[in-house]
């Protein structure tokens, strides 16, 4: 017997919107709770465009939790901010790196 279970799912609807399906599965985020970040100023996770990455960076090195961050980041689509030690540029690249070629 597999213990994988499906997600469950709600549908979403709206009188104004198309009816959209939402994954409900409760996600375990307890490793937010060891995050050095929550430890410092968030401002530098948020830079403003063009701004400097060097500071959040240097606080994901040295976490402990930077891995779950990171999958947090790129199962969610983060598009702002530092996530897992990577810029929203960075994760992207890692995403297209993950997806599996076609072969010919």
């Amino acid at each position: 017997m597999s213990s994988f279970s499906r997600p469950s799912l709600t549908l979403l609807t709206d009188s104004s919107a198309p009816a959209t399906w939402t994954d409900t599965t409760p996600v375990d985020e307890s490793w937010r709770l060891d995050a050095l970040c929550a430890e410092t100023d968030p401002e530098a996770f948020f830079p403003e465009k063009g701004g400097s990455t060097r500071e959040a960076k240097r606080v994901c090195v040295g976490c402990a939790v930077q891995t779950e961050c990171l999958e947090y980041a790129l199962s969610n689509d983060e598009r702002f901010g530092i996530w897992g030690g990577l810029s929203e540029r960075e994760r992207r690249r890692l995403r297209l790196q993950r997806r599996i070629p076609l072969s010919a």
